[in-house]
């Protein structure tokens, strides 16, 4: 199971020509993932900048199996795969009930919010990462 559910509210303009939503999208809908799954693991992103903190986007994929069309309820499941010194991997998969549209990976790095470079994952981070962690097994 995921950590952590998103439910996603598309709009008219994300859809392109084919009547499907525009691939770009999907990346936002991660990003905004990536936000509520802070704050389900009790290290919301506002507290984070407050103590200085940030994440910067280092890589990011996905995979498409078939099109989100206008009027689908759609919501955005993610865990964590992995935890690093710096840096951690985000698993997100899109769906429309129970059948998956997309899957998707991130790897955030954690940086100073003055400029000055990565930090280590802070420890109140990495305990809620850890205990969203997905088995590579559990990973589409």
């Amino acid at each position: 199971m995921p950590a952590v559910t998103v439910p996603v509210c598309t709009t008219y303009f994300q859809f392109d020509q084919q009547g499907v939503v525009f691939n770009m999208w999907y990346f936002g809908w991660f990003d905004d993932a990536m936000t509520q799954l802070l704050t389900e693991v009790g290290y919301p992103y506002t507290e984070l900048n407050g103590d200085g903190l940030d994440v910067q986007l280092a890589h990011t994929e996905a995979d498409w199996r078939d099109a989100v069309r206008y009027g689908e309820q759609v919501v955005v499941d993610v865990a964590c795969e992995r935890v690093g010194a710096t840096s951690f991997t985000l698993w997100f998969g899109v769906r429309v009930g129970a059948q998956e549209r997309a899957t998707g990976r991130t790897v955030y790095v954690v940086v100073s919010t003055d400029g000055s470079g990565k930090r280590p994952v802070p420890p109140r981070l990495r305990v809620g990462l850890e205990s969203v962690l997905k088995s590579a097994e559990a990973v589409t």
